[in-house]
């Protein structure tokens, strides 16, 4: 069980996905949960369907998202980095490691949970991936938290084996819809659920658990 967690990750709409199940277990068993969103998804390319948002007012509606699917996770902590969507990549590695630092300084979380750097297909997710990694690999290892990786690119398993952390979340999954449901400007275009709104039916069908990597440093 972990007291202290810290969530790192580009988009709004990234936690629902992929580890909102697993924030609402931990949350549950007592963690604090700080969650940085480094951008508002601003360049995102959906706007609802139908569309409800325009270009100028796509910020402030993810953001209300964002917000509505923290809450329904039970996530006590939620920082918005102000970074722009799509410019992970291109920013200063050092002012953004040293974001990270800072936060890990703060929150001093055992667990660090993002994307890994390499496996995530959006550069955003890479970038934000690979800052964590820098950042976390900077520390002595009798500090560093642990750090649990999403990796969504075909070619995971190939590359990286079979993932180390399965979280067990079928009782989680109310959650976890509320959190895929709040982001009502971006699901439509989740492939996952094959065009369809998703429902609890076809989460405890597909995904009762979900993924992790345990992120190994060459020195550890």
């Amino acid at each position: 069980m972990y007291a202290r967690i810290l969530i790192v990750l580009p988009h709004p709409d990234d936690e629902a996905f992929g580890m909102s199940g697993t924030i609402a277990r931990y949350v549950s068993e007592g963690a604090h949960v700080t969650y940085a969103c480094l951008t508002l998804g601003q360049m995102g390319r959906n706007l609802g369907n139908p569309p409800f948002a325009s270009r100028v007012t796509l910020p402030e509606v993810r953001k209300r998202e964002l917000l509505e699917s923290c809450k329904a996770l039970g996530i006590q902590d939620l920082r918005m980095l102000g970074y722009m969507d799509k410019t992970i990549e291109f920013e200063d590695q050092e002012e953004l490691d040293a974001r990270i630092r800072q936060l890990i300084d703060e929150v001093r979380p055992e667990l660090v949970l993002t994307f890994y750097p390499g496996y995530a297909v959006h550069p955003d997710h890479n970038a934000t991936g690979a800052a964590v990694v820098r950042t976390v690999a900077r520390m002595p290892k009798e500090e560093r938290p642990e750090v649990h990786c999403v990796a969504i690119a075909h070619n995971r398993f190939q590359a990286l084996g079979e993932p180390d952390v399965q979280v067990d979340v079928r009782d989680f999954l109310d959650k976890k819809l509320a959190s895929i449901r709040a982001h009502r400007s971006q699901f439509q275009a989740v492939e996952m659920f094959g065009g369809k709104e998703p429902s609890l039916e076809i989460l405890k069908e597909r995904f009762p658990t979900e993924f992790f990597y345990r992120y190994r440093f060459a020195d550890s």
